[in-house]
């Protein structure tokens, strides 16, 4: 067959050629490579000096310096029911603040409402670390320019320690020891950790005082109060200022309805009374389990002194303004008053409006019968004092997030209050 297209010329080829042996080039594309690596240097030349010109090139991030009139405070745990209630108080009193959390037990929801009521630069920043990662806590300590510490980071069950007593060693006492080394190596020069009740153990005397014996009688406790010791043994020769608060048993939400208690479902048998409660009122337990009847108080069931959270945060801010170079405070943070398990439970169901069905069952491994603080010294040193001591009107407050906050802060509900 015949082809009526039309043959193309054949284009000259820019290899290069071979004469007797040797190679030669073709100058042609020899200047046109030369020609593209000249026009690539020069565009990255002219993006460098254009990034150099922009004022925020090259610039420190605003938490690795310090600033006259700002105070930069670390909160581990952050994440948390209680640190993120503080890193909340913080961030309104306008205080610079850094969330160092791993999320085991926090959530990143409380973390991202944090984020979007303080979206401005240098205000908030949040740390995906473990506490019990020496490298990774130091290297944030030296990339941050840390003026305090609030040490919440802690796992906070006494039934689970006393079944998992060496995760508590761990967690509490040894992350605190990372946290205080790091502390030194930087010098940081304020601590304000968080401490608890359970380092009494169950006192011969009530009310307790700051003086009274520390016999803690769970892993949880004792952890705790190793953790005091260690902070205290390294106080003896520091100039760094230390405040220890052993707060009781927390309740309540933010009033504003911004962040809750948020536990894992699979911690629920070890969580708060209050999270028990609030699952009971909803349907996701059957009812309430209280265990122990049998303590010598007034009704059979455990006495406990409960201190809303609005106001625990508030003691932590109080001592972080008080807070000496050279000094230590250790305070309880209660409200003085005890109130049964049985006396809880009947404002549980005022304050939610339901029915909640309760079992008695027998005690529980590590607790104990009656414990209420005596808060005359940090009233009178830190003039403060607990305000939110209304038991039902704190857990109206805490049952009004939970029932808009049906699956915590995966997915919060437009409730009228």
């Amino acid at each position: 067959m015949l082809s009526f297209g039309r043959t193309r010329a054949q284009p000259r080829s820019n290899r290069s050629m071979s004469l007797g042996g040797m190679d030669y080039s073709d100058p042609k594309r020899k200047n046109n490579v030369v020609g593209k690596i000249l026009l690539a240097a020069t565009l990255t030349a002219v993006c460098i000096i254009m990034l150099k010109q922009c004022p925020t090139f090259n610039s420190p991030s605003p938490f690795s310096l310090r600033e006259d009139g700002v105070i930069h405070v670390l909160v581990t745990g952050g994440a948390g029911y209680i640190g993120s209630h503080a890193a909340l108080r913080l961030l309104k009193d306008g205080y610079r603040v850094t969330i160092v959390d791993n999320l085991s037990r926090g959530n990143l929801g409380a973390v991202k409402v944090l984020q979007e009521l303080f979206p401005e630069p240098g205000r908030l920043q949040y740390i995906y670390a473990d506490l019990g990662e020496p490298k990774a806590v130091n290297s944030i300590f030296s990339q941050n320019a840390f003026d305090a510490v609030m040490h919440f980071a802690a796992v906070a069950y006494v039934g689970e320690s006393t079944m998992y007593p060496l995760k508590y060693y761990h967690n509490i006492t040894s992350n605190t020891l990372v946290v205080l080394e790091s502390m030194a190596a930087n010098d940081v020069k304020t601590l304000i950790y968080s401490s608890t009740c359970a380092t009494y153990g169950e006192p011969e005397k009530m009310p307790i005082t700051e003086d009274t014996p520390q016999v803690p009688i769970n892993p949880y406790g004792k952890a705790k109060k190793m953790a005091e010791d260690i902070i205290l043994d390294f106080s003896k020769n520091s100039d760094m200022a230390i405040m220890i608060l052993r707060y009781f048993n927390v309740i309540g939400s933010d009033p504003d309805g911004r962040l809750g208690e948020a536990p894992r479902p699979e911690l629920r048998e070890h969580g708060r009374i209050s999270g028990a409660c609030f699952d009971a009122a909803r349907g996701i337990i059957a009812g309430l389990k209280v265990t122990g009847t049998d303590y010598k108080t007034h009704d059979g069931t455990c006495i406990r002194d409960y201190i809303d959270v609005t106001d625990l945060v508030d003691a932590h801010v109080k001592a972080l303004e008080k807070a000496m170079p050279g000094k230590v405070g250790i305070y309880n943070v209660g409200t003085g008053m005890g109130r049964s398990v049985k006396e809880f439970v009947q404002a549980c169901k005022k304050a939610t409006g339901v029915d909640i069905k309760v079992d008695y069952l027998p005690r529980r491994p590590g607790d104990y019968a009656e414990v209420f603080s005596d808060p005359s010294k940090i009233n009178r040193e830190l003039n403060w004092t607990a305000k939110y001591t209304d038991l039902q009107k704190s857990l109206k407050v805490a049952w009004r997030w939970q029932k808009s906050h049906q699956k915590g802060y995966e997915s919060p509900l437009l409730m009228a209050s």
